[in-house]
C-alpha cells in the first residue's frame, strides 16, 4: 500500500460573472482547509493495520471508501464552543489523505473503527498473497 499523489480536494466554488465592461469573480462558499493525518501502518500475518490521528470528528462525520483501488479517509470536524466567543488561537480542520492499494489488499473486508479521535483501518490480505506454510511429502 502507498499513498497516492492525488492532489487535497479544491472545494473553493467560483461563478465567474462577465459583464461588458469589466469581469469579476463572485466567491460563492468559502475554501475548506484540509491536513492530512499523522498515521502508523503496521503488518500482521493476516492485514494490514493503520491508524490515524482524527482529533474532534465525531463517528458520525468520518468517510471511508475505496473506489478505483484508492482508499480515502475523510473527517469532518463539527465542534462548537459553549457560549459566546471571545477570543480563539486555533480552528479545528477537517482531515483528508489517500491510498493507493494493490491487489494484495482484500477490498471488501476491510473494517474501520474509531476511538477517541483514532481510527483504526483493518485491511485484510487477500488469500493469495497470505503467507502458509507448505507441506513437504515423503517419497
Amino acid at each position: 500500500m502507498a499513498e497516492s499523489t492525488v492532489a487535497m480536494p479544491d472545494t473553493e466554488h467560483t461563478h465567474t460573472v462577465t459583464q461588458p465592461e469589466t469581469q469579476a469573480v463572485e466567491a460563492t462558499r468559502p475554501r475548506e482547509h484540509y491536513m492530512t493525518p499523522p498515521v502508523d501502518i503496521y503488518e500482521t500475518p493476516e492485514s494490514l493495520v493503520v491508524i490515524a490521528d482524527m482529533p474532534g470528528v465525531d463517528p458520525a462525520h468520518v468517510e471511508v471508501r475505496v473506489d478505483n483501488n484508492i482508499l480515502t479517509l475523510r473527517g469532518q470536524t463539527a465542534y462548537q464552543m459553549p457560549g459566546d466567543q471571545r477570543h480563539h488561537e486555533y480552528t479545528l480542520v477537517s482531515f483528508f489523505r489517500q491510498f493507493e492499494l494493490g491487489e494484495r489488499i482484500d477490498q471488501g473486508g476491510i473494517r474501520a473503527d474509531l476511538k477517541q479521535g483514532v481510527l483504526t483501518l483493518t485491511l485484510p490480505k487477500a488469500a493469495k498473497a497470505q503467507p502458509r506454510a507448505i507441506t513437504v511429502n515423503a517419497a
